[in-house]
């Protein structure tokens, strides 16, 4: 597919656009060492206005990772650490009784952490079911219902969660409904040597590398909005959902992966967060249209917390990234 060049009025937007990004990303890269895959989904889900699960073992910098992209962004950081006796007020907030100037009482409302523009949810697999939920209506609705009160949480709002492997002692997994709702689920593999010694040099000297705040939230307000009007092909737009409908088991799309190993398939956000990933990616490379390349990148992380293997893909080993490889290979754009 021959990419377009962009419109004059547009150009400079996308200009502006690549200049927030690469001052953000450059920052980043001041504290964080490689994982530059990992940092580039990050910026797509808060670009395109998405939420992000961060998964991998315990020290691979998931949480200094978030840490460090708040104090690259002027707004409101919260970070919220999940344990098994974490309430859901402790997250949402609650309604206290407080006295007035006339020596009454009533009731104010107190927010609590969720209230804020980034909002780290650590470990969040390691609550209970009914803490994880409570984050739910707030990634969903951009809200937080209290006491038949609903409040609006501020904007731009993104939730960055990170948990440890489910097989790990202690974790709760996260139900279908509220994995459905991240954006992506991003992937951190442990780093190779020359990486680690870099995180050794970094880390262990007198003075700790810190990244300072070269965006602000009205700008990413704007940068999202510009996502949002990058152009998409028709035939684009049927390649993302013949590679979605290629993950449902019922699918005529379907390769051999997904009829045998796959119980349900992507729900139709999965096309949702391939499409505006993608966009973000083809403005990054400073374009004003979305390529079918953009589209094969975003993939992965898109769909792989979406897909539900049945009990022989739990059996013979098999991971949603093998299914979604094989249908990569498999549906070709028209």
């Amino acid at each position: 597919m021959v990419s377009q060049p962009p419109k004059p009025e547009f150009a400079p937007r996308i200009e502006a656009f690549q200049t927030e990004y690469s001052r953000v990303t450059a920052e980043l890269g001041k504290v964080i060492v490689g994982h530059t895959g990992v940092i580039d989904e990050v910026m797509i889900c808060l670009l395109a206005g998405g939420h992000a699960l961060l998964e991998g073992v315990p020290g691979l910098g998931k949480t200094l990772m978030v840490r460090t992209l708040a104090e690259t962004l002027d707004i409101q950081f919260s970070r919220i650490q999940f344990t098994p006796d974490l309430m859901p007020a402790d997250i949402t907030g609650t309604n206290i009784v407080v006295g007035d100037e006339h020596g009454g009482k009533r009731f104010e409302f107190q927010p609590g952490p969720i209230f804020a523009n980034l909002v780290l949810a650590d470990e969040i697999n390691r609550a209970t079911p009914k803490t994880q939920s409570a984050v739910l209506e707030a990634m969903a609705e951009q809200t937080v219902s209290v006491a038949r009160t609903t409040h609006q949480l501020p904007s731009p709002f993104m939730v960055l969660a990170t948990q440890n492997p489910l097989e790990m002692e202690g974790t709760y997994p996260l139900p279908e409904a509220q994995l459905d709702r991240f954006m992506m689920k991003i992937l951190l593999a442990s780093p190779p040597a020359d990486e680690l010694v870099s995180i050794l040099d970094r880390t262990t000297g007198a003075k700790t590398p810190r990244a300072q705040a070269v965006a602000t939230g009205q700008s990413i307000i704007e940068m999202r909005q510009t996502v949002r009007e990058v152009e998409v092909a028709s035939a684009v737009s049927k390649y993302i959902a013949d590679l979605v409908l290629a993950t449902s088991p019922a699918s005529d799309l379907a390769p051999d992966a997904t009829r045998k190993y796959v119980r349900y398939g992507s729900s139709p956000r999965g096309a949702q967060a391939i499409l505006l990933g993608a966009k973000v990616r083809a403005i990054v490379q400073g374009r004003a249209n979305v390529a079918l390349s953009d589209v094969r990148k975003c993939v992965p992380p898109a769909l792989r917390h979406r897909l539900i293997l049945s009990f022989e893909g739990q059996a013979d080993s098999i991971t949603t990234d093998d299914v979604i490889a094989e249908v990569l290979e498999t549906v070709q754009a028209e």
